[in-house]
């Protein structure tokens, strides 16, 4: 029914979707640039989030800092802001400024906001006023020049000038965009993972960064690239393993052995996974996701039934085994499909419902699909064909006995 290069074949699959994830994240990766179409900056730097980056240059003599941000709209009627905070990294504090379609002429503006306490609680309009730190100019241009439009993904940059004070060369940089302004008023911005992370203590003399979550960033992604490994994608190839592997002769009993092996892994790495997850949310109060931790823990149980299902498995002569595979395969294929769902789900949560992180997630996804379409196929070509046999078979047998009793009859 099945050759024995196909024992490989999901685990193929895996390897280049994980090539492919490398490719894509060289390929996405944000390029920074020290030229703009009127000047050339000392430095660059692609930030973390957002692919922003910013360029800069910074006069030690006079303390002054020359800085071109880098960004994209996300909507028409959109803004894109990046600002200094004085005093943390964070985006209560911000002296901010933000660029956005003028409401009147359409052109593109750069105004100054101060980000206090009231604008996270949204108790009143973000007004802009002027800055309390020494801006010496600030200006705005749409990359392509005069003919360019503000579109959803247009580049923007806004170039400013500081005079920061003599000696203290770090700076806290804060950027975000957001969907719509209300007249000069720009709206909240979303609150995925990725906007409420973007910002970086930036030490303007050497170049390096810090930024002001490192650990919990760096839990977010490992937390994502272990539930998307173990719920997302092993458990899937296991739960095809033994479906489709276990017919084959050539393998005998060693399909049980790679589908235990296989999700017993995935359980573990989805339980490492699940475990930062808890941990993650303990470390982010306020920040809720509802429906992303509902799944999670519906996926995390019915993981947990599975494994100890393995230990509880009845003989095949008893005749409780028939219901114990009812319901062996009902939990494992529930597990299956809540275990994708909430992968995509992190996406969302993640703001990259949109990267090339999920194309290639989604990629993997229906290669494994696709495969399982083409054996379940063959397997009811073979199926059919062997009932055919048989009844052939079966026909054959009926006439040479009809034959023979007619034989024996005249006799």
């Amino acid at each position: 029914m099945y050759t024995k290069t196909s024992i490989p074949f999901f685990f193929l699959i895996f390897h280049n979707f994980i090539w492919f994830l490398i490719f894509l994240q060289r390929a996405n990766a944000a390029h920074c640039t020290t030229s703009t179409s009127d000047r050339t900056y000392q430095k660059c730097m692609s930030l973390p989030t957002q692919q922003a980056s910013i360029a800069w240059t910074y006069y030690p003599h006079n303390a002054t800092l020359d800085v071109a941000f880098f960004g994209s709209f996300i909507s028409p009627s959109g803004w894109v802001g990046c600002g200094i905070n004085p005093t943390s990294p964070e985006m209560t504090g911000t002296r901010a400024l933000i660029a956005f379609p003028d409401p009147n002429s359409g052109k593109i503006v750069v105004l100054t906001y101060i980000l206090d306490p009231t604008v996270k609680l949204q108790r009143s309009p973000l007004l802009s006023r002027p800055l309390d730190i020494h801006l010496l100019s600030s200006s705005a241009t749409l990359y392509g020049g005069r003919m360019a439009s503000i579109h959803d993904g247009a580049s923007v940059e806004i170039f400013a000038s500081f005079k920061l004070v003599p000696n203290r060369t770090k700076v806290n940089l804060v950027w975000n965009r957001g969907l719509y302004v209300q007249g000069y008023s720009p709206a909240i911005h979303p609150t995925t993972v990725n906007d409420l992370s973007s910002v970086t203590t930036l030490n303007v003399l050497s170049g390096a960064t810090s930024s002001g979550d490192n650990r919990i960033k760096t839990m977010k992604v490992i937390h994502g690239v272990l539930n998307a490994l173990s719920w997302g994608f092993l458990l899937p190839v296991g739960a095809l393993t033994a479906r489709y592997f276990r017919h084959m002769q050539a393998v005998g009993v060693m399909w049980f052995y790679a589908h235990a092996g296989i999700q017993l892994s995935a359980f573990v790495l989805g339980a490492v996974g699940f475990g930062i997850g808890v941990q993650l949310g303990k470390m982010s109060p306020g920040v809720v996701y509802g429906l992303h931790r509902k799944l999670g823990i519906a996926a995390f149980s019915l993981g947990s039934l599975q494994t100890l299902a393995l230990f509880f498995r009845p003989k095949t002569t008893t005749k409780f085994r028939k219901y114990w595979k009812s319901y062996h395969h009902f939990v494992g294929y529930g597990c299956v499909v809540l275990g994708v769902v909430n992968v995509l789900q992190g996406f969302e949560v993640m703001g990259m419902s949109r990267s090339y992180w999920k194309l290639a997630y989604c990629l993997a996804v229906s290669s494994a699909v696709g495969a399982s379409i083409a054996l379940e196929v063959n397997s009811w070509v073979m199926f059919c064909r062997k009932a055919k046999e048989e009844k052939m078979r079966r026909e054959g047998m009926v006439s040479s006995y009809e034959k023979g009793s007619s034989t024996g009859s005249h006799h």
